[in-house]
């Protein structure tokens, strides 16, 4: 670790684009390599709170938020920070890039349709019955970022292929020193 940097792998997109799948695989890569990293789910960071957030816009905000603070407090612990979290707004991911030290964007893409498809928590289906209201993707939109600092295409890549990437990444940008290449 004392070769490495502190920095935050933002992933974000849409639910069951693969974000959780991408942020296990790094993390336990990450600590393969003896790098003390901490994976920040949405699901459990939106669980673990006393306050039960909907997926209003000011819920959406109020957990961003938490990931945030939480975050930065792993960051000030000496951890790498691997957070997967929808965080659907530009305006939520600048907050992260703006309070958060070497936030690295990845933009973890697969389309709609795809993500249907994988929908291992019945959300979408509910979505569209109008059992949730305001859900990414259905009935509220996903801000797709414009420049990411990474891109993964989860639907035509594998899991192995999008990992090779991201620790090339961050090799190349002097962030981990990665000894398997």
């Amino acid at each position: 670790m004392d070769n490495n940097k502190i920095f935050v792998l933002w992933l974000t997109g849409l639910s069951a684009s693969g974000k959780t799948t991408m942020a296990q695989a790094i993390s336990q890569a990450l600590k393969d390599e003896q790098i003390n990293a901490h994976h920040l789910d949405g699901d459990e960071v939106r669980d673990s709170f006393t306050e039960k957030l909907g997926f209003s816009k000011e819920d959406r905000d109020k957990n961003i938020i938490r990931a945030i603070e939480l975050a930065k407090r792993h960051q000030d612990e000496g951890k790498i920070v691997v957070a997967s979290f929808i965080s659907p707004y530009q305006e939520h991911r600048d907050w992260g890039r703006e309070r958060l030290d070497n936030f690295i964007e990845v933009h973890i893409g697969a389309p709609l349709d795809v993500c249907e498809t994988r929908d291992p928590k019945g959300m979408y289906k509910k979505a569209r019955a109008g059992e949730i209201e305001m859900f990414t993707g259905i009935s509220d939109p996903y801000e797709e970022p414009e420049n990411p600092d990474i891109k993964l295409e989860t639907h035509d890549r594998t899991i192995d292929e999008c990992l090779e990437e991201v620790l090339g990444y961050l090799d190349e940008k002097g962030l981990i020193y990665n000894n398997k290449q």
